[in-house]
Formats: C-alpha cells, structure tokens, sequence
C-alpha cells in the first residue's frame, strides 16, 4: 500500500489478492490510454474492474483492456447484465464461450432486469463455478419490485451454497434501488437483518455514493467490499476507508484523541 510519510492510527490494509475490503470499480468505457492511467493511479486500491452493463458489446480493444487490467493485478468481468442479456436470448452456453474467449476467470449471474426462477439461477452459478469465480448479485434493478429481507437472506444463503465467491447487493449505479431507499439513503432495516445470518466479507455492496460509502464503512470498518466505484472516486474511497477525509476523521483515532480534539474544537467556538 503507497504511503509517502508515516501517520499513526491509520487501519491496515490488506495487500492483494484480497478476501475482504474489495473495491470493485465500474468501467463504462474507459479508452486503453484511459486504463493505463487509472492504472497508474489506482491500481493497488482496485481489485476488480467491471464492464458495466453491456458496455462489452461495444467497447473498443476490449481484449487489450482485459490484458491490462490483468497485468495490474485487477480482476476485469462482465456486468451482471450481459449474463442476462444471454440468458434472455436461450444462449448461455455461448455466455461460457465468450469467457473462455476473452479468459475471464471471474464472472456474474445477476437477475436484476430479468426474471430468472431462483433454481435455475443456483444451477447457472454451480455450473460456472466449476471452473470459474462466480459472483452473484441479488435485488432488481426495479425500484417498484421489493423484496422482503427473509428472502435477501435465502437467496443469499443459497447462492452462496451454490458456489458464489461473493454475493453482491444490489445498488445500481444511481446507489437508489435495493439495498437503499429512493432518496439514496441505506436501507438499515434490510442491512441489519441481512448481516444477522450472512457474513458480511461474502457481500460486495454496491455502493457509488460517498455517503453511502461512509455509512458502510462506519458499519463495517475500512476493509468493507464496496462496488460501483467510478474511475476517479476509487483514491477518494481510499481515503474514506483510512480516515483521511473529513468524514471519516474520527472514526479510526482513539476515543480519548477524539473526545479531546472535539472539546477543543466545541471551547473555540465558544470563545469566538
């Protein structure tokens, strides 16, 4: 992990590959001189990079980009949503071929546009995951269809009993479906009831907004898996992750530091 000059009560960071703490961030057409700047920038802080969407059917160089992403020691995979977009068209064998083509490791199955019966899902993760990293997202993309938090926990289970690596809930990029309620503020409620019975390190959270982040954070601690990144956020979420933003400033010093430094802070505005 960079670090140009030493500053205690700092958390620690895993080095990559990491089980836990994964910052997966959202590529929706990222050019190649763009990649290798990002990462340049950010490749230590990113473990995976997603194609979003369908941006894999028309980006450009996309065999170069996956190379890239490889050599950086980043995970690159489709979105959930070309899974789907196969699924939908009867060709999921050739979802399989397009992985082998580009040798993508790691791959979705998400069921957020689609309707797709829970069974058949669990079948489409356990056959991926024989010779592939299999994430699975749960929640639609649908604000209007809501699901109850015993079934979050079931599917989630399941999914992660069928051979998902990781379970990913679902946020959008807009960070307003979900696990969040429209106005983008976490769904605590579900959250609390979810971690009750899942283990939270088996949960990527999609989360692209900073609020959103800080709430996980502060819920979790620095090393939180968080999707949905933009390129130019992933520092800034590493920054939040170590308390080296004002949002997070408190939350990693030691209490007594805390409690002084606000006291201090509360007499000079009495003073003024």
């Amino acid at each position: 992990m960079s670090k140009n000059f030493n500053l205690t009560y700092v958390p620690k960071r895993g080095t990559k590959p990491r089980e836990s703490g994964l910052t997966m961030m959202m590529d929706k057409g990222l050019s190649l001189r763009e990649v290798e700047n990002f990462i340049e920038a950010n490749g230590e802080f990113t473990d995976i990079a997603k194609f979003g969407f369908g941006t894999a059917y028309v980006t450009n160089n996309l065999e170069e980009k996956i190379k890239l992403y490889k050599s950086a020691g980043i995970r690159p995979y489709f979105g959930g949503t070309l899974f789907e977009l196969f699924i939908a068209r009867k060709k999921f064998n050739d979802f399989r071929r397009l992985l082998d083509k580009y040798d993508l490791d790691l791959c979705e199955v998400s069921d957020g546009s689609i309707i797709i019966d829970h069974d058949e899902k669990l079948k489409y993760i356990s056959k991926l995951a024989k010779d592939r990293t299999v994430m699975s997202e749960v929640g639609s993309k649908d604000a209007g269809i809501i699901i109850s938090p015993n079934k979050w926990i079931k599917m989630m289970s399941t999914e992660l009993e069928a051979g998902s690596w990781k379970v990913i809930a679902e946020g959008r990029e807009s960070g307003n479906v979900g696990v969040f309620r429209p106005n983008g503020t976490a769904h605590t409620y579900l959250i609390n009831k979810i971690i009750s019975k899942i283990d939270p390190n088996s949960i990527l959270w999609e989360a692209p907004i900073k609020k959103q982040q800080v709430w996980f954070i502060r819920l979790f601690g620095a090393n939180v898996n968080l999707g949905n990144i933009a390129p130019n956020e992933v520092i800034p979420l590493e920054c939040l992750r170590l308390g080296l933003r004002g949002d997070t400033f408190f939350d990693f010093l030691p209490e007594e530091i805390g409690k002084s430094l606000k006291q201090q802070a509360s007499d000079d505005d009495e003073e003024e």
